[in-house]
């Protein structure tokens, strides 16, 4: 009689658990390592940085052609070397925004959409229409002639604030002024509630 061996060629419960257990680890690494939370706010923090950047233009371009901020058409008093004190993306003053900001209609697009320094497609940013300061884009000139037009943010992700306070170029906001705050200060890498509650800014151009 001839004795057949038989050969288990499955896995047991034991080691299909330890098999599971290992690939739930490496897939907690991975998630951590990539930090999905942290890559969504740089990404939204570059699209901010990208378009301050080019409301900025705009407005430099529009002055370049009249000789005139978007502010100065709609407020003659206004003259080139006065401040603008920072107010939100959505002011009519900036020249995103007409009368409305609603609608189709001219007195819903501002001055720099009419004029067609920005497309149509810019007022529907999420900026726009953002009442929190944390998701806002605030635009500003401080007094003088020669005085920059610059676009502030509030970033959100870790690498940007990091970057911004090592270099010395994170600023506080009062009225038309900007005042910085010094490179690793305290406050400046402190928990991003304290960036929110108390804003601190990057501005555009650096």
């Amino acid at each position: 009689m001839i004795n057949i061996k038989k050969f288990n060629l499955g896995f047991t419960l034991v080691e299909l658990l330890i098999v599971i257990g290992l690939l739930g680890a490496i897939a907690l690494i991975v998630i951590a390592a990539i930090n999905p939370i942290e890559q969504a706010n740089r990404a939204r923090d570059t699209r901010f940085k990208a378009d301050g950047g080019q409301l900025v233009s705009a407005i430099e371009r529009y002055f370049a052609s009249r000789s005139e901020f978007p502010w100065m058409t709609l407020t003659s008093t206004i003259k080139t070397d006065d401040a603008l004190t920072f107010v939100t993306a959505s002011d009519e003053s900036i020249g995103i925004c007409g009368a409305t900001c609603t609608g189709s209609a001219e007195t819903g697009y501002g001055v720099l959409i009419n004029n067609d320094e920005l497309k149509r497609e810019f007022r529907e940013r999420d900026f726009v229409s953002a009442t929190t300061t944390d998701e806002q884009i605030m635009i500003g000139k401080e007094q003088g002639s020669s005085a920059s037009v610059y676009s502030c943010f509030v970033p959100l992700s870790k690498s940007f604030r990091d970057k911004a306070c090592a270099a010395g170029k994170v600023y506080t906001i009062t009225g038309s002024a900007r005042a910085p705050i010094a490179a690793n200060d305290p406050t400046c890498i402190a928990s991003s509630d304290t960036w929110i509650s108390a804003p601190q800014y990057v501005c555009i151009p650096e």
